[in-house]
């Protein structure tokens, strides 16, 4: 009876214990970080945010704590910048391509070179931003930078030829509708969550996008055919209010900054996976057609693209950038991690 009644005691004693020291765990975080994106929560610039979060939090012992908001819950797109720098959220993820002439430097990145990777255009990014650290930028802490993958066509029709892209309605944003009017297609502008819908009433027979959205947005069912043609991509930023990074203590601050470009390479290497898995899955699924236009095709098309390089050059000398030289160091960058990473 004593052996019981002490055994009941020690696991009242343990209880009581466990009591004290588990609200003592649950309030170990010190900081708790608000971080804000607009994509849904499956996409790419989401996964790599909840990766980041997930990092940050065991490489500071639970200190920091992210709480995250996909799809808009907090801030939309557009409103990303002033939302981080006004204090809405401390952590915001956009791309710069929703800011025509915001960012003279990164914008270098959307011009139509042959990327034909994410992680690739990734570290260029990132090591352009590093070198050069642009005024842009200045109102902010940037944690990490990261691409898109390459822009390529999906369609409902096969387009093997750039004479079979003539007159096609083709569904892009940004960039891409440039792209799309001089090559002779017809861009129209919708909302990615609008798009499956057109494909279906045959409003758009395709669309200018990443090829992650074949799986992603089921997009490989009604686009059967994906031609190759690896245009532009579209540079991401992660940046915090500054203040907010002002009040983090040192190691903390040292944590985010070895994750910077960690989390760029990641992030372009996922991205380059879950488009070669997009599209083994639409193979399997869809039975889809992978199409590579001819040389000729490719080198006219690039061709006729080549004035958005000087526009870019243009609109960057106006902005007071050494145009030329920056371009050469892009080009230059890109040949450097393709030997390295591969094409």
């Amino acid at each position: 009876m004593k052996k019981v009644l002490g055994m009941f005691l020690a696991a009242a004693a343990l209880g009581t214990a466990l009591l004290t020291i588990l609200p003592a765990t649950q309030a170990r975080a010190e900081v708790v970080l608000s971080y804000a994106n607009f994509p849904p929560a499956i996409t790419f610039p989401c996964v790599q945010m909840e990766r980041w979060a997930e990092e940050v939090e065991k490489r500071t012992n639970g200190a920091v704590v992210v709480e995250t908001y996909p799809g808009g819950t907090l801030l939309g797109a557009k409103d990303m910048f002033d939302g981080v720098k006004d204090g809405q959220a401390d952590i915001g993820c956009t791309s710069m391509a929703y800011f025509p002439g915001a960012f003279p430097l990164t914008s270098v990145l959307e011009v139509p070179v042959g990327f034909s990777s994410s992680t690739v255009p990734s570290l260029v990014l990132w090591d352009l931003y590093e070198k050069h650290n642009p005024e842009a930028f200045a109102d902010f802490k940037v944690l990490t930078m990261f691409t898109t993958a390459p822009s390529n066509l999906m369609a409902t029709q096969p387009v093997r030829t750039l004479a079979d892209l003539q007159g096609l309605e083709i569904r892009a944003s940004g960039g891409a509708s440039r792209v799309l009017e001089m090559l002779g297609a017809v861009p129209v502008s919708k909302p990615m969550s609008e798009t499956p819908d057109a494909l279906q009433k045959g409003l758009v027979q395709g669309l200018l996008s990443s090829l992650e959205v074949l799986k992603d947005f089921n997009f490989a069912e009604t686009c059967r055919y994906e031609t190759v043609t690896n245009f532009q991509v579209y540079p991401f930023a992660v940046v915090m209010n500054r203040d907010v990074w002002d009040s983090l203590d040192p190691e903390v601050q040292q944590v985010l900054e070895e994750l910077g470009r960690e989390q760029c390479l990641w992030t372009g290497q996922y991205m380059d996976e879950h488009v070669v898995e997009s599209l083994a899955w639409s193979k399997e699924t869809y039975d889809i057609e992978v199409i590579e236009w001819p040389e000729a095709d490719m080198a006219q098309a690039l061709e006729t693209l080549s004035p958005m390089i000087d526009e870019w050059k243009a609109a960057a000398s106006e902005a007071g950038l050494d145009a030329e030289a920056l371009f050469a160091e892009m080009m230059d960058l890109k040949a450097k991690y393709e030997a390295e990473y591969g094409e």
